[in-house]
């Protein structure tokens, strides 16, 4: 993987980040207080992953992996920065325990960000391959 498709992937992965903090405050402030935090977390891996999804196809053409294998490492590094932004600003900005972080993780108690983080390991290769013909 090239320097450029490095530099254009970081960039892609912030400006999905933007989106997704904008999504969790909207999360936070307009369905949280009507269906919970559990429901509203669980809710929004499905919204968070369509616009996941729209950034990559949108962005896919400036993008511009080489192959299919190029784009999945593009989602990988994207699955790495999200995961290590997400315990790191939930434990150390936001203070929040461990076993909270972790539960969002967790399928088997409908922690659902495990479907998200595949949904964005497979962004790049989707959006590629359903959108721009790789």
């Amino acid at each position: 993987m090239g320097f450029d498709l490095l530099i254009r992937a970081g960039s892609i992965w912030l400006l999905i980040i933007v989106a997704e903090i904008i999504h969790g405050v909207a999360r936070v402030r307009l369905l949280e207080p009507r269906i919970g935090d559990r429901r509203a977390r669980q809710v929004a891996v499905f919204s968070g992953s369509i616009i996941v999804l729209v950034i990559a196809a949108i962005t896919t053409p400036w993008l511009n992996p080489a192959s299919e294998v190029a784009a999945f490492v593009v989602g990988m590094g994207w699955v790495v920065a999200t995961v290590a932004f997400e315990l790191l600003l939930g434990r150390y900005v936001i203070g929040m325990s461990w076993p909270r972080l972790l539960a969002d993780f967790n399928l088997a108690r409908g922690g659902l960000m495990p479907i998200g983080l595949l949904v964005m390991l497979l962004a790049p290769w989707i959006a590629q391959r359903w959108f721009h013909g790789l």
